[in-house]
């Protein structure tokens, strides 16, 4: 009997995609691990397609915002979500991850309240107000 025949797999390798509110979660929780700050989660379903889902949050240094960005990098690698893209990390005023399904915004507090994009993506859609008769 050769070695070869004795060998049995121990785990089936999936490559299913985690579903975008798994992926949700797995951000939330690597945030509030990270001890991020003033955390926003908005649902951009029928908003746009770019995403279902926007999380913006702070750091309070561009020590933290860079640690908070390469955590949440780490975790969802470990979780098996690929193809994730990143921008901004060499400077660490405002670091973007997108996983496709959700994008997430990590700023330095003066930065956040200068482009204040909570405001733009969560206000009301204008198909959705009252018109007069």
């Amino acid at each position: 009997m050769s070695a070869v025949s004795d060998v049995v797999p121990t785990a089936a390798i999936s490559t299913a995609r985690p579903a975008p509110e798994e992926i949700l979660a797995l951000v939330l929780a690597r945030l509030d691990d990270d001890k991020a700050e003033d955390t926003v989660t908005i649902d951009l379903a029928g908003k746009t397609t770019i995403a279902d889902w926007m999380v913006v949050s702070s750091g309070r240094s561009q020590r933290h915002v860079g640690a908070i960005a390469e955590h949440i990098l780490e975790h969802l690698k470990s979780h098996g979500v690929q193809g994730v893209k990143v921008e901004g990390l060499p400077h660490c005023d405002w670091v973007l991850i997108d996983t496709g399904d959700v994008i997430v915004h990590v700023f330095r507090p003066e930065v956040r309240g200068f482009y204040n994009i909570e405001k733009m993506w969560s206000g009301v859609r204008p198909d959705s107000r009252t018109r007069a008769s």
